[in-house]
């Protein structure tokens, strides 16, 4: 047997033990990282798998987020990130780092050969009059996406994110909730597993969602949302975090950038992770 096919062999058996950890009720708990220092850390907490946040990864590298990154330089972090950790990985890959659906195939191929068993794709658009892609076209994309991975033969968590709440579309809560529910029939059609929903937390609009859809549930949660045990009882699958963590990790460095600057103290640091601990995770 070839190197070759034992790794194809390793990320089937990677990418189909992640697919399984998407139980309705008992959802996965995805503590979003950014780099190989907090996917390590993610991993160490006893995360079942690490996802990335676009996002974070984004701004690690001095890009904003948004579509800013070119497709190499996202998927040479994720590279690292997935050689770094033993759990599964998914990647947000954003809108595919494509303009047209053969660029986000191509964009699917470099991240099953970077690693991953898992991808979110969102269908936001950035720059343009209207807020997202038209369902047609997003559906377009996640079908080549989902042609990409089957013929590469890895049975690749393709989650089909869904911006309608988090950009606020559709006039009032039932055109916007009906919106979604349309969008994620034609992406699961399409060829999607998943469905994601940021923006969405009001407990009577995650339980409508899981009912209205025929596929698991991902929601991005944070301060003021319902806890991992409140939203498994909605019936969600999957919980992530998105961009929190990275977020909150930079407000500490603002913090103790301006106690030292203004005050000489050094308070904000208390607490930080102790160097051997840290440095024996990176080190291993």
């Amino acid at each position: 047997m070839t190197n070759q096919h034992q790794s194809q062999q390793h990320q089937n058996a990677t990418a189909t033990a992640f697919r399984a950890l998407h139980t309705p009720g008992t959802p996965l708990v995805l503590p979003n990282a950014w780099d190989i220092a907090s996917a390590r850390i993610v991993e160490a907490a006893g995360a079942a798998a690490v996802a990335t946040t676009s996002a974070g990864l984004a701004w690690a590298l001095g890009a904003a987020d948004g579509d800013r990154l070119t497709r190499d330089r996202a998927l040479a972090a994720v590279s690292g990130i997935a050689a770094a950790v033993d759990v599964p990985l998914t990647a947000d890959i954003e809108s595919g780092y494509a303009a047209d659906a053969v660029g986000v195939a191509d964009t699917v191929r470099a991240a099953l050969a970077a690693g991953v068993v898992g991808v979110n794709i969102e269908d936001a658009l950035y720059g343009a009059d209207q807020p997202l892609r038209a369902t047609a076209e997003q559906a377009e994309r996640i079908a080549a996406a989902r042609g990409a991975a089957d013929a590469a033969g890895v049975p690749l968590f393709l989650n089909a994110r869904i911006d309608t709440y988090l950009r606020g579309v559709g006039e009032g809560p039932d055109a916007r909730l009906a919106q979604t529910l349309e969008r994620a029939a034609a992406f699961l059609a399409a060829g999607a597993d998943g469905v994601f929903v940021p923006g969405a937390v009001d407990p009577a609009t995650v339980k409508a969602l899981v009912e209205g859809v025929d596929g698991p549930v991902n929601v991005m949660a944070g301060p003021g949302a319902p806890s991992v045990a409140e939203l498994a009882g909605l019936g969600v699958a999957r919980v992530s975090v998105g961009s929190g963590i990275a977020q909150a990790a930079h407000a500490l460095v603002r913090e103790a950038a301006r106690e030292l600057l203004t005050e000489g103290t050094y308070g904000t640091l208390a607490g930080g992770l102790d160097y051997g601990e840290l440095n024996g995770l990176l080190g291993r």
